[in-house]
């Protein structure tokens, strides 16, 4: 100690010196959630910067507190490519959520007051941050945990480094480039009988992936920072309406380019799809007039279909076609085959899949889209046969594709530019969503859903002048798979949170998930296809469906939300009525359901969890206001009469 300083004015110093230490910072964070807990008032701040197509992409933060409630969203918009938000944090006994949702076209980085213990949930498989070359990290697996650490490599990182610090004992995890993007590395850590503490060494820079399996999924920059989280429970508020706002959309599954076999037929049977999408094959017509005859007519006359979507395409679902004989004789035939179908359902038809992806450019695509539109309004009794054009079964909407250029090429934009050519013709707006991989940002599905009817316009009994379809969607595009979300009950509770955001406003027709069964380099179907197409199997997200469409309802009912974590959906038909709801998050959530009135005693709850069984649940009724505990992560439906 310099004893020429008086004591009073060092210890002012030291003061000083600790009121301004060193934030602690994270970044860049691509997908993911950080859990801060403060113990003392703090401020988090964010700041982002550009990594790929962020000028064609709006996208969301979420700030949670302890209990699950929203304490901050940040809407940004594709313009602001840069920007920063700060929100304040209370004391809390509870950890606060700052979810990145991905895929994020920006990186986020994320600064707050060393004091705030701060721990990072990285996705699975998916890459989570652009790491700083040297990054190092602390985690921690409690006594007889068998954890496994894992990692993917992206093009970034390429090795991680554990040291176990009790001993120092070192291991190493190679990750090393694999032909699916589903497949990954993993290393098995030692398990013994007390905690252990790991510091974890990223090798090279860039897009890191990596995570922890059988034991918590969290990692700390400091080693004091590393702790269980404790979660509170939520409490939920859902309000009931009289008010029908519309009707639920028909929920389905695109379907392969061929008659389905046998040994199939069950699993399909369980999902039983109220609407289809595929493709139709111009070259493959050409040469096979009426080849799809004897598969259209099974899917129509087996399942309980009102509306299907086709999209032209050629062998190996090739998007561009040249205005020619081919085309053309393929367009034909699909017409002949849907006349002879005798009009037993809706069948609309996109000219091409995905334009805005496929496409050179605009123009490219009006001129082939009016030539076609020509074509099929030269050949009567299509209207009569229920043919109806949608345009421009874009990918993505709002978003724009996965591709360069990606701001020029805005799904929402080419249908705007195309419905002012013609408007009188085109029945239907149509589009893909991908890569809302996140389960607190499904929300956005129905924030789409009202920026399509807004562009179309509504009626005067307040339904969109062009029937409104999402014919593709899954939580990732193409191939870009984890096995952790596709394969297990995170798929359902995604589709469950997406079904019900979709339909919240009563505007869309259908929606439809991409697609039926696994398909070789594409297992992303809701069955799993094995030993050369002799086994079908459901899996976790097929048989959440099957619970979803066994409580679906024709109308949307006014509901009133107070939760974040929780999605709920009122619906009707007659008499009967449906809440349809799903706990996203891993608390448990105290429930109260008002609007029930004298209807209390007739009430009825199922929850549907990870064991992918529905069971019947206690609830309370008092003064027609349900109460009842909604385990995490798990699906309910309360159901009762009108009458």
């Amino acid at each position: 100690m310099n004893r020429g300083v008086p004591a009073l004015l060092l210890a002012g110093a030291l003061l000083a010196g600790a009121a301004q230490a060193t934030p602690l910072s994270w970044g860049d964070i691509r997908d993911g959630s950080l859990y801060l807990q403060p113990t003392q008032p703090d401020t988090i701040a964010i700041t982002w910067q550009p990594a790929w197509q962020a000028d064609a992409n709006e996208e969301y933060l979420y700030l949670l507190d302890g209990h699950g409630q929203l304490q901050g969203e940040r809407h940004i918009l594709p313009e602001q490519t840069c920007g920063e938000q700060r929100w304040p944090l209370a004391a809390s006994a509870h950890a606060y959520q700052l979810d990145v949702p991905g895929y994020s076209f920006r990186r986020y980085r994320i600064s707050s007051d060393a004091s705030t213990r701060t721990q990072f949930a990285p996705a699975k498989v998916h890459f989570s941050l652009q790491a700083p070359a040297n990054t190092v990290l602390y985690f921690r697996v409690a006594a007889g945990e068998q954890a496994t650490l894992a990692g993917k490599y992206h093009g970034g990182v390429r090795a991680l480094q554990v040291e176990r610090l009790g001993d120092g004992q070192r291991l190493d995890l190679v990750l090393k480039p694999h032909a699916a993007y589903w497949q990954f590395d993993r290393l098995a850590l030692p398990v013994v009988d007390h905690a252990q503490t790991f510091r974890l060494r990223l090798h090279g820079q860039g897009k890191a992936a990596f995570w922890l399996d059988g034991t918590a999924n969290l990692f700390a920059r400091r080693e004091d920072h590393l702790g269980s989280l404790a979660l509170a429970d939520g409490q939920v508020m859902l309000n009931v309406g009289q008010a029908r706002l519309g009707h639920t959309p028909s929920l389905g599954v695109s379907v392969p380019y061929q008659m389905p076999p046998p040994a199939s037929h069950a699993a399909i049977d369980g999902l039983q799809p109220r609407a289809t999408g595929g493709y139709s094959f111009v070259d493959v017509l050409q040469r096979k007039p009426g080849y799809e005859a004897d598969f259209r007519r099974f899917y129509l006359g087996r399942y309980p279909i009102a509306q299907d979507l086709t999209l032209l395409s050629a062998t190996e679902r090739r998007a561009v076609l040249a205005l020619d004989r081919t085309t053309f004789a393929g367009l034909d035939d699909w017409l002949r085959t849907t006349r002879e179908l005798g009009g037993k359902a809706l069948h609309y038809l996109a000219f091409t899949d995905e334009p805005n992806l496929n496409y050179p450019d605009f123009d490219s695509y009006a001129r082939y889209f009016e030539a076609m539109l020509a074509h099929v309004r030269r050949v009567p009794g299509t209207r009569e046969a229920g043919v109806r054009i949608a345009m421009p079964a874009s990918s993505n909407l709002v978003n724009g594709p996965m591709s360069e250029h990606s701001a020029e090429r805005i799904g929402l934009d080419w249908a705007r530019r195309l419905l002012a050519r013609h408007a009188e013709q085109i029945d239907a707006l149509a589009w893909h969503q991908w890569m809302v991989r996140d389960l607190l940002a499904t929300r956005i599905y129905r924030a789409h859903v009202r920026q399509a009817a807004e562009l179309v316009g509504l009626d005067a009994e307040g339904r969109p002048r062009k029937a409104l379809l999402i014919d593709q969607t899954n939580i990732s595009s193409g191939s870009s798979l984890s096995p952790y979300d596709q394969d297990t009950q995170y798929a359902g509770l995604w589709w469950a949170s997406v079904a019900i955001n979709a339909s919240a406003d009563g505007l869309l027709d259908m929606l439809n998930w991409f697609h039926l069964g696994d398909e070789e380099g594409w297992p992303k179907g809701m069955i799993e296809v094995r030993d050369g197409e002799r086994r079908f199997t459901p899996k976790p997200v097929a048989l959440t469906h099957r619970f979803i469409q066994q409580h679906w309802r024709r109308h949307v009912l006014a509901l009133d939300n107070d939760a974040f974590e929780v999605d709920a959906l009122a619906m009707a038909d007659g008499p009967q009525r449906s809440l349809l709801g799903v706990n996203k998050a891993t608390r448990t959530q105290q429930v109260t359901v008002a609007g029930l009135a004298n209807a209390c005693g007739a009430a009825r709850l199922q929850l549907y969890g990870a064991d992918q069984r529905s069971r019947a649940a206690a609830l309370t009724c008092n003064d027609g206001h349900v109460r009842f505990s909604l385990p995490g992560q798990t699906l309910f439906a309360l159901t009762w009469s009108a009458h």
